[in-house]
């Protein structure tokens, strides 16, 4: 199943809940929040506190992205501030099973992510044990970037792997994508697509979400 995941970094900080219902009311399931902390990415967002203040104003799921360094230290935070999904980065910390661990014990969902610019065989040992891959098509930490070509390689890599082994697994795609170029990403295996300003940004957010997901739906991952 196509899931489409606006992110709240693009949306007017100023009116979050009507911009969150909007989404909601255009066809979203998920909401991507994307947390930076200015040290492993330049730049700072929000933290739980944003996060458990807009929680009572949707029922979408809550796909946290961390992007900080050593995230074991806040996953209690982010869990108890109403994350259904929070994802990593395998380049953020010193022990990723440590901090799949920490995120499994809070009895939701784990994922991990990699940067452009690191290997997708570095993940293989995780798979088993995450929900969800994300894979950066974008440098992360800043917005309006065209997406790299390259990193759906990464995509069709993981998709690959996990069919051959078994793994239900999910692979989310996050930088630069849109109603263009969102085919490129699922018939790489991708299903879970994270778009900012394209859906945001958008006067007609309904139009923008179905036609991403009528251009998924039609260019399928294929063996």
């Amino acid at each position: 199943m196509i899931y489409i995941a606006p992110s709240l970094l693009s949306a007017d900080f100023s009116n979050l809940e009507s911009e969150i219902s909007k989404i909601a009311q255009a066809g979203a399931q998920y909401l991507h929040l994307d947390v930076m902390d200015g040290d492993f990415v330049p730049n700072i967002s929000f933290g739980a506190p944003v996060i458990s203040a807009i929680r009572p104003c949707t029922n979408l799921v809550f796909d946290v992205h961390l992007m900080i360094r050593e995230p074991i230290r806040y996953i209690k935070d982010f869990a108890k501030a109403g994350a259904d999904i929070i994802t990593f980065h395998l380049e953020s910390c010193q022990d990723p099973r440590k901090v799949i661990r920490a995120i499994r014990e809070k009895e939701i969902r784990c994922g991990i992510s990699i940067s452009p610019g690191t290997p997708a065989e570095l993940l293989l040992p995780y798979l088993s044990e995450v929900d969800m891959v994300l894979i950066m098509t974008v440098v992360p930490g800043f917005g309006g970037q065209a997406l790299i070509p390259s990193c759906l390689e990464k995509v069709r890599f993981l998709r690959q792997y996990a069919d051959r082994h078994g793994l239900r697994l999910d692979i989310e795609v996050d930088g630069g994508i849109k109603e263009e170029n969102v085919a490129l990403a699922t018939e790489a295996g991708a299903n879970v697509i994270v778009a900012g300003s394209a859906i945001f940004g958008s006067r007609k957010p309904r139009s923008v979400i179905e036609g991403m997901r009528k251009a998924a739906e039609a260019h399928p991952y294929r063996r």
